[in-house]
């Protein structure tokens, strides 16, 4: 199987026009294609910075021409939960007519969407790129070329990977903003090339606040870690 990352505008999709007018974003949970109707069935979750983002967001949804259907599941505060149906858009009859399909959930911000997408042959990658072009936007952020071993792996695994991906999710703007920069100065580098005083400095805090954060942001991204490696050693046991 041929898996792409595809960051991708289309110009006739809802979700992304709303991007582009108010300052709202979107998370496919679910999706279901009625290739008959043509049509996409979703179940989103809708994050804003505000309340009346979110509702501008959503309201402005509703009211796009290839939005068919539009309405909350749940709602609190900024973030809502919505199920929709809109038109088949050009992307995806192209990628369903070459014989491509989606392989995970995507997002849309600020006028772009992440798509994953995959196919079993060359050819028909490259038709369905060549296509794409004439009515959209993209750049192919990542290709992988997976085998049947690799998927099966890949399957097998989900869970640990889930695991470890919460864990990542779990972290503050702040813990996570601590690592990115520590990394990046080397902090975790032998022997280290900045020291918790530099990191106070750049951050403006205390040095005993960097080292927390650093401390609540390594034990949370540990425990994943943890429950993967369990969740891999009871597979290798189980094919063993």
């Amino acid at each position: 199987m041929i898996d792409l990352d595809l960051d991708m505008r289309q110009y006739d999709c809802p979700f992304i026009d709303t991007t582009d007018d108010v300052d709202i974003a979107f998370s496919a949970v679910q999706w279901q294609l009625d290739t008959d109707a043509e049509k996409l069935e979703t179940r989103l979750i809708a994050k804003a910075d505000s309340v009346g983002a979110l509702d501008d967001g959503l309201h402005t949804l509703r009211d796009h021409p290839n939005m068919t259907e539009c309405y909350i599941l749940s709602k609190r505060e900024n973030v809502a939960q919505i199920g929709t149906k809109i038109e088949q858009t050009n992307a995806m009859e192209t990628i369903r007519a070459n014989g491509g399909y989606i392989t995970g959930p995507f997002q849309i911000e600020s006028g772009r969407e992440h798509w994953h997408v995959g196919f079993d042959d060359d050819r028909d990658e490259d038709h369905a790129l060549a296509e794409l072009e004439r009515h959209n936007d993209y750049r192919v952020e990542n290709r992988d070329r997976l085998g049947p071993t690799a998927l099966f792996d890949l399957l097998e695994n989900a869970d640990g990977a889930m695991q470890l991906l919460e864990s990542c999710r779990s972290l503050t703007e702040t813990e996570r903003e601590t690592f990115e920069v520590a990394s990046r100065k080397g902090y975790y580098e032998t022997p280290r090339e900045t020291t918790l005083d530099e990191l106070a400095d750049h951050f403006d805090v205390s040095k005993t606040a960097v080292s927390m954060n650093l401390r609540r942001g390594e034990r949370k991204l540990l425990t994943g870690a943890l429950s993967a490696l369990d969740e891999l050693s009871d597979a290798e046991d189980t094919t063993n």
